[in-house]
């Protein structure tokens, strides 16, 4: 049996714009939040989830109809996602100093970005000192804790986004974690 999202490809490689528009409309809210909880930027999260879009249009005729679907589109985002993070300049710290903006630092201009009063409420302070420990993890541990731990992808599931074994996986996960409580344990 194959599934909607292998039905949807058929059909949108013989001219159906529906089809891949549907195939948009299943994923893109995912992949946003994915790209989002890796890059922590809203335009770099929207680029990575087109760039991702435009990928799967231009190669679904190499889609492998054995492989999830979700697997297949989750692996393109979050490789997206890592080049993106490699790209960026080294040595960004939160609390720096935003040189534009004399006495505000990095915090400041997350909380200016466009959050409502009420998305402010709900970001509490552990959230947001838990967001910055994650943020300094290095590229290969972040994409493995986001999606164990924020996308809720099993060991299995992220060995096949990543395309890697699962013991490595585990080998990230656990470091990923080490690397967190160590940045944490005087902070919570």
């Amino acid at each position: 049996m194959k599934s909607i999202e292998a039905n949807l490809i058929r059909l949108a490689l013989k001219g159906d714009q529906r089809a891949f528009a549907d195939l948009v409309g299943m994923y893109q809210d995912k992949l946003y939040h994915l790209a989002y909880r890796m890059l922590y930027n809203r335009q770099e999260a929207e680029d990575a989830v087109q760039e991702t879009f435009l990928r799967v249009f231009r190669n679904m005729e190499r889609y492998d109809e054995s492989m999830k679907f979700s697997t297949w589109i989750y692996r393109i985002t979050t490789n997206l996602a890592i080049d993106r993070l490699r790209r960026r300049k080294p040595g960004f710290s939160l609390d720096a100093e935003v040189p534009e903006h004399d006495g505000l630092d990095g915090y400041s201009m997350f909380a200016s970005e466009d959050a409502s009063p009420e998305d402010e409420v709900l970001l509490s302070e552990t959230q947001r000192i838990i967001r910055a420990a994650i943020e300094t993890l290095p590229p290969k541990y972040k994409s493995v804790m986001v999606l164990r731990y924020l996308e809720d992808l099993s060991l299995q599931e992220i060995s096949d986004v990543l395309d890697m074994p699962v013991t490595t996986i585990k080998t990230r996960v656990h470091r990923g974690r080490e690397f967190l409580r160590k940045k944490l344990e005087h902070k919570l």
